[in-house]
């Protein structure tokens, strides 16, 4: 009997826990929101990918920078002969033959003498040292792959690669970890090893010698450490802090990047070098000057989202170039744009139909094949493609994007485009007129819109009050950030999300820009997120997108908070707005307020119609307006408590303070 009674004590239990996950409707009041405002934009700038998200430790490890990336550059950049032991030998840059035509240049070493003199106590050989990117950071204990092609023109060879420590002038290096390989294929091959630092470093090198007389072909090194993201290759602290934002898409890979920037045609990234095997994979200039190997490809991307859960937003070109062409961004406001032939536009309009078949299309189609082969046999389940990105709003630009849209849009009535409104979206910008009117004219679901301005535009400007609501463009507010990382910055931001979630009925989808910078190699300023070797640093900005990543919902309610002597600014706006957020799904009250102000506010919250529990949690993020985070010092981040939640209650909002009550129901 008394077992019985357990038993039905779980079901009732179980009963209940299923109860408390059922959906639940939503009060009278609400505006219906979308759900997925809040994702991300990676780029591949400020060396977000290489040296950054993209977790290889060596830098240039398939020999292909060139001068034409970066003045001085050359196949050997990154690279250094090392000879331990007075051992000699030669290296030469070689094309004859290569892994594969995307990948033309590889290394000949020659080995003539790896002998010590009787002296020597250390180890000889003739070979290669890679620093990576500003040293290579590694953790005792800690499994790191190294891997390489290779061949033997001449028989068999001894090479050993080791993890140093370097030394000063004059001083041998430390060993930290070290394997001998006996390598004899007279074609390409691919070897590797693991090896385990015995000690921390942080600014460790990778040797690769010749320990026996001879010729080496080699190419492709890579290092990569055994603990990445979801096992896929990727910097786990990088990937972890895009996770905590809790982010519903990502939009990739550009930005400027996705039509080669300034550079023209040639230089346009092309998504189908980047799905394959990566010797087969054709690197590129990237547009904010250095190399982008494409390791952190098309695949990549995809996988990313599938793991986190997010919508994949891929951008590609559509027939014309950048604006910023030669130098045409000085050139305001006729600008240097190309235009490809429209004869072209097939091929253009083609490589959109085929990413389309390679992200969803059965395993056994031309290019479903392509990724099943790359190990995920199970389509991506793509929804959304952008085409183009603020291009100048030109009558060759107009021309060229009806025509791929009317005929993907055709072929792929289930795929929502997304269109552009141009560079610098404004209502006085005559970009964005047109690119408004391209929209209306084609009854396009979503477009995308771009602005960096300074914080004083964020705390005055809510003009998506005002926007028409016809029911057919929605906004996706593609790239936006205030033009610093201060605090006041991040409430700025924060006010105007807020803003921005009162009319998340026709803003569907944002994404502040850029996401990552390298501490070192910073094309741009502000970003999201910066880093070095070792560990990420976080915006206050960061912390802003986080707070509304957590507390998506479906139904907005305005009349929920108020807030005593709102103060103005200048301009239009409030430094004071507030939010209260529905997610019927989980069944989870968000009420968010900021307090941009230097005063002290009253909130004054009237949840009568919510049913709210007292048991709920606040989270405040405030500080002085002039403090921002650094590599040094993180004085602002969120600090999380448990909180009583009444009905009907006051609060009290801090100056420079942003706030999130999160309670379920």
């Amino acid at each position: 009997m008394k077992r019985n009674l357990t038993l039905g004590a779980l079901l009732l239990t179980a009963c209940v826990s299923l109860q408390a996950q059922k959906p639940m409707k939503a009060p009278a009041g609400g505006k219906a929101i979308s759900d997925h405002l809040i994702g991300i934009f990676f780029e591949d700038i400020s060396s977000s990918a290489d040296g950054g998200l993209n977790a290889e430790l060596l830098q240039n490890g398939s020999f292909e920078f060139n001068a034409n990336e970066h003045d001085g550059w050359g196949a050997a950049t990154a690279w250094k002969i090392v000879r331990p032991g007075h051992s000699l030998g030669m290296t030469e840059v070689k094309q004859q033959e290569p892994i594969h035509p995307n990948n033309p240049n590889y290394m000949r070493l020659t080995a003539e003498r790896t002998r010590h003199f009787p002296d020597f106590k250390g180890w000889a050989g003739y070979g290669l040292q890679n620093d990576g990117f500003d040293g290579i950071t590694v953790k005792a204990g800690q499994k790191y792959d190294f891997s390489f092609f290779y061949r033997c023109p001449k028989g068999k060879m001894m090479v050993r690669v080791a993890l140093v420590k370097p030394g000063g002038w004059g001083e041998d290096p430390e060993l930290l970890a070290d394997d001998t390989l006996v390598v004899g294929n007279s074609t390409w091959a691919n070897m590797g090893t693991t090896l385990t630092p015995k000690a921390d470093c942080d600014k460790a090198a990778l040797q690769l010698l010749l320990v026996s007389d001879g010729v080496l072909d080699v190419d492709m090194l890579s290092l990569l450490p055994q603990d990445t993201y979801h096992g896929h290759g990727l910097r786990r602290d990088l990937a972890e802090a895009l996770e905590a934002l809790k982010p519903r898409f990502m939009r990739f890979p550009g930005g400027c990047v996705v039509h080669g920037g300034g550079d023209g045609f040639w230089n346009t990234y092309r998504w189908k070098e980047t799905v394959g095997p990566k010797e087969t994979r054709k690197g590129l200039k990237n547009t904010w000057g250095y190399h982008q190997s494409m390791a952190l490809g098309y695949y990549e991307y995809f996988q990313l989202c599938e793991d986190m859960g997010m919508e994949p937003l891929p951008i590609l070109p559509c027939g014309v170039s950048c604006q910023g062409t030669n130098g045409g961004w000085n050139m305001w406001p006729t600008q240097a744009q190309d235009a490809c032939d429209m004869s072209d536009m097939d091929m253009w309009t083609q490589e959109a139909l085929d990413l389309i078949e390679w992200a969803n299309g059965p395993a056994t189609s031309k290019w479903g094949k392509v990724r099943a082969e790359a190990g995920h046999p199970a389509p991506f389940g793509l929804k959304y493609l952008g085409i183009g990105n603020e291009e100048k709003i030109s009558p060759e630009f107009e021309e060229r994007f009806k025509y791929m849209y009317e005929r993907i849009t055709k072929a792929h009535p289930e795929i929502i485009i997304v269109g552009t409104a141009g560079p610098g979206s404004h209502a006085e910008n005559p970009d964005y007129e047109n690119g408004w009117r391209i929209a209306r004219d084609l009854g396009m679901p979503i477009i995308d819109e771009h602005y960096y301005e300074p914080n004083t535009y964020f705390l005055t400007k809510r003009q998506y009050d005002n926007y028409p609501r016809d029911g057919k463009t929605k906004v996706y507010l593609g790239e936006y950030a205030s033009k610093d990382k201060k605090l006041i910055d991040a409430l700025a931001e924060a006010l105007y999300l807020i803003h921005v979630e009162r009319n998340a009925d026709i803003v569907d989808m944002t994404s502040y820009a850029p996401l990552f910078a390298r501490k070192g190699a910073t094309n741009w300023n502000p970003d999201l997120i910066y880093f070095d070797n070792e560990r990420p640093f976080l915006t206050c900005s960061y912390y802003v997108q986080q707070m509304f990543g957590q507390s998506a919902g479906q139904y907005y309610y305005g009349d929920c908070v108020t807030i005593d002597n709102p103060d103005k600014t200048d301009g239009d706006g409030l430094l004071q707005e507030q939010s209260v957020v529905l997610n019927t799904k989980t069944r989870t009250l968000y009420i968010k307020m900021a307090n941009a102000s230097a005063n002290e506010k009253t909130a004054q919250l009237n949840l009568s119609r919510f049913g709210v529990k007292s048991a709920a949690t606040i989270t405040t993020l405030t500080g002085q307006p002039d403090q921002e985070n650094s590599f040094e010092a993180q004085p602002i981040a969120p600090t999380t408590e448990a909180f009583k939640l009444k009905k009907k209650q006051n609060l009290k909002l801090a100056p420079y303070s942003f706030v999130m009550i999160t309670a379920k129901l």
